[in-house]
């Protein structure tokens, strides 16, 4: 199984924004631009073909964050409310992949911060750690949803490894409610061992793949919000 190509999707949302935009504009933005930017030149109807497009090509997290570009002013005012979010994730969980993509945020939980056994959904002691601290950031930025996914390592079948990854989403989310966080802000999903990101070759690569993932996204209030300037 081919692993998913980073710098491929980059280039496709990167090059969609430049058809729009300036290059020399774009590469001067900084996030909070980029999303005003972007909103400005096609708004909801590029976040969404882009977001089909990259949720369909096997990264699910990214297509939500990307599906859900509201665009223009309100865009901008959202996008400056995620880098601060991103900013806290990143300090609260150094171990985590943030990445801030046009008006959402993707998080790649490793091994390192939240990790499985092999065809486990248990949260580790030390998983429990990580995701109290991340409680703490979901809890102190109310306005978003949250799509939990679960991936699993390829060993084992589809049905299988499907089944456990849907587990593992669904444990996240309840450990999260548990301590505070609105069930209504969270979606889970189970993507089994279809969306590799190292090499399940080795044991390393497969407890990197045995992971789970975020989109967080403004939900209704946010963009209510935005679009008043607020």
């Amino acid at each position: 199984m081919k692993y998913l190509n980073k710098t491929n999707i980059a280039a496709l949302f990167i090059s969609s924004t430049l058809m729009l935009t300036s290059c020399e504009s774009v590469k001067n933005a900084n996030n909070t631009q980029k999303g005003a930017a972007i909103g400005t030149a096609a708004g909801a109807i590029l976040g969404g073909i882009l977001g089909n497009n990259i949720g369909k090509g096997g990264n699910a997290p990214l297509g939500a964050v990307l599906g859900g570009v509201v665009g223009g002013v309100a865009g901008g005012v959202i996008g400056n409310k995620m880098d601060k979010q991103a900013k806290e994730i990143k300090e609260v969980l150094p171990g985590a992949e943030v990445e801030r993509v046009g008006e959402g945020i993707k998080v790649t939980l490793h091994e390192n911060t939240v990790n499985f056994d092999f065809n486990s959904s248990n949260l580790t002691s030390a998983a429990k750690t990580n995701l109290d601290k991340l409680v703490t950031v979901l809890k102190n930025n109310p306005d978003t949803n949250i799509n939990i996914y679960g991936h699993t390592d390829n060993i084992g079948t589809e049905a299988v490894n499907l089944r456990i990854s849907q587990q593992r989403a669904a444990a996240v989310k309840n450990y999260f409610v548990a301590h505070g966080v609105a069930g209504s802000r969270m979606f889970t999903e189970g993507l089994g061992k279809g969306s590799p990101i190292a090499s399940n070759d080795t044991d390393a690569g497969r407890a990197q793949n045995r992971r789970v993932e975020f989109a967080i996204t403004a939900n209704e209030k946010m963009i209510e919000d935005a679009s008043q300037g607020k």
